[in-house]
């Protein structure tokens, strides 16, 4: 059947946007922690939501995710334009502030993602900000991108105990890998947050914040990785801009996406 569009989502070419800000996407994975919700979070740019485009396993795992943020201020934008309170979720605050609120309750934390030895590094980094926090464990893993169920991985995440798995492989990894090993993994949380391994360990530098709030962060990675990403931003932006407007053109702007069905919805349960 047809993909049901829960209230507090909005379509983003047939991408289910939560319409979410920080604090309350924080306050929702502390909340499955103590739940034990099963379920798992993608942060979503344009470029992710472009990929979904001619993926279908790619869009099937962002419908079913617990929630999948805006993290690029377009889809931002677009939310606000369809009536909803939307602020934007950049994985790399969300990973922050999760682990600050997560001090006190004793959450566990598995970092799983990055290149040889970034997670380790990570984990050092982030008890330093955060005195306390639990590090269950860390895997710096080879993941193809067709990603077959690997149950040593599986096994290795559940002898550690953890509450909330930190996935750190990029786009479409993280998404496909998390969608594939949600039911075999006992963590409540998994969380896939792409960059926020290298930003957080300074091996990338992020935009400053008045370039991430204009929209342009694409620009200034672009700039600091030319030879990887301009055939990635050469495609996505034009392709983003072109179908957007035509969905937005046929549902109106100020439509609920709710009842419009999936505009752009290229997958179906």
């Amino acid at each position: 059947m047809n993909y049901e569009w829960p209230t507090n989502r909005f379509d983003v070419l047939g991408v289910p946007i939560t319409a979410t800000d920080l604090s309350k996407a924080a306050a929702e994975v502390c909340k499955w922690v103590v739940t034990k919700a099963r379920s798992y979070v993608c942060v979503r740019d344009v470029h992710g939501v472009v990929a979904c485009q001619n993926n279908e396993r790619l869009l099937k795992a962002h419908k079913g995710a617990g929630m999948v943020t805006p993290d690029g201020m377009p889809l931002v934008w677009v939310g606000n334009l369809l009536g909803k309170q939307v602020e934007r979720v950049y994985g790399p605050d969300l990973m922050m502030a999760v682990c600050e609120r997560s001090v006190e309750a004793g959450t566990r934390h598995f970092l799983f993602g990055g290149a040889p030895g970034v997670a380790e590094l990570l984990a050092k980094r982030l008890i330093e900000r955060f005195p306390g926090l639990q590090i269950a464990g860390t895997l710096c893993p080879t993941v193809a991108e067709d990603v077959p169920v690997d149950l040593e991985y599986a096994a290795q995440i559940n002898e550690a105990n953890a509450d909330i798995v930190w996935v750190g492989l990029g786009t479409p990894k993280q998404e496909l890998w998390m969608a594939a090993h949600r039911p075999y993994l006992e963590p409540p949380v998994l969380l896939g947050v792409g960059a926020a391994f290298d930003f957080h360990t300074g091996r990338k530098p992020q935009a400053p914040r008045w370039i991430q709030r204009s929209g342009f962060e694409w620009l200034y990675r672009l700039c600091s990785e030319p030879k990887r990403l301009w055939r990635r931003y050469l495609h996505t932006i034009p392709v983003f801009v072109f179908q957007m407007s035509m969905q937005l053109i046929h549902v109106g702007p100020y439509a609920s996406s709710d009842s419009s069905g999936a505009a752009g919805s290229r997958v179906t349960k």
